[in-house]
């Protein structure tokens, strides 16, 4: 639908047109698809939109989930269905990805516009996770508030020569050893491999303790399976005809992501993640991309998980930045004393975003 404020959504009927607008946009990655939201709106994370802008010299766009206030448990029989909502970058990375005019004054007519659209929809808070590397944060500096949350960790892909220089010599002892030991690396993407990684992602979970929310069912797979085909390859290192270590590589637009990843604890001392990580950068370099994603760490701390990623390029260092806007103020504040007034235990100084979603 086309609306006042100069703003299309497309939403998931419409595939053909949302892909067709996103890779016009000369630096779009793989989380912009509508063959990567798919898999999200099957898992429950809402109704996935595309909202694309146009206006004077400026165009945008952005993925987000709608997500139905009233389907939050607290407020099940508080709220009428369809009444209040909010939006979220889907899984992974997002945030508003401009061409053309980025001025201060184009991007404060842009916000104006945005912020009635968002009126529009009943909106009442958004949380964005934008793309450390496109840096689209430091657009919107200008007219929001931005958290510069910590650092995420990218392989240049440029030549396998850099690739391998890039390594700490710690990592590149550990791939040399997995080597050693008898660890090889293969690669694939069937519905089998698919069962596979479930199966030893799910136990990776277990033991990190990890929310529900990472413990996705089968059709969340099917979906990467059938829908993002030609966007995603499956690496799996072998050790005594045992599949020890997998993940799942998704890739559009020259950069590649290590999307999922998991390990058996029982073979970890054999460095299986860090000989498929180094085997999925090399191969990477053969199909022509330019850079392979690893995230950071928990939390965007600099915990163990960011410090293993580092040591797949020890120079790079780029920043993981969130978006936490109330759109709404009125209504998010009786959102949150409703949960206050109805829940003993409701913490109202969590830092969680937004409050009223806090568990």
């Amino acid at each position: 639908m086309k609306d006042m404020c100069y703003f299309n959504v497309i939403e998931l009927t419409d595939s053909i047109n949302w892909n067709e607008i996103v890779t016009s946009f000369q630096n779009y990655d793989v989380y912009y698809l509508y063959n990567y939201v798919l898999a999200f709106f099957i898992h429950g994370d809402g109704i996935p939109y595309l909202i694309h802008y146009e206006s004077n010299g400026l165009r945008g766009i952005n993925v987000f989930m709608k997500r139905d206030i009233s389907h939050f448990a607290p407020f099940n029989n508080l709220i009428e269905s369809g009444t209040y909502f909010d939006f979220t970058t889907p899984y992974g990375y997002g945030g508003f990805l401009f061409e053309g005019d980025t001025s201060e004054a184009a991007m404060k007519t842009f916000y104006e516009r945005y912020a009635e659209f968002l009126n529009i929809e009943n909106v009442i808070s958004s949380f964005v996770r934008y793309h450390p590397q496109l840096k689209n944060a430091n657009t919107m500096r200008s007219v929001t508030s931005i958290t510069d949350l910590g650092r995420t960790i990218t392989i240049d892909l440029d030549s396998k020569d850099k690739i391998w220089t890039n390594f700490s010599s710690r990592n590149r002892t550990q791939i040399r050893k997995a080597e050693r030991l008898g660890v090889g690396i293969h690669h694939g993407k069937t519905v089998k491999l698919l069962e596979v990684f479930r199966s030893i992602y799910n136990d990776t979970m277990t033991v990190n303790q990890a929310d529900r929310y990472y413990f996705f069912e089968r059709n969340f797979y099917e979906s990467i399976h059938s829908d993002l085909h030609d966007n995603y390859e499956i690496f799996y290192a072998v050790y005594e005809e045992k599949i020890v270590a997998i993940s799942i590589m998704l890739f559009a637009n020259n950069r590649m992501h290590c999307h999922l990843l998991g390990s058996l604890i029982e073979y970890r001392n054999l460095a299986p993640s860090n000989l498929l990580i180094s085997e999925a950068a090399f191969w990477g370099n053969e199909q022509g991309f330019k850079t392979l994603h690893l995230g950071g760490g928990l939390g965007s701390e600099e915990d163990n998980l960011f410090r293993f990623k580092k040591s797949f390029n020890i120079n790079s260092d780029q920043i993981f930045s969130v978006g936490k806007e109330i759109i709404n103020q009125k209504v998010y504040d009786l959102l949150v004393g409703l949960r206050s007034k109805n829940e003993s235990n409701f913490d109202c100084n969590s830092l969680f975003f937004p409050l009223y979603r806090a568990l």
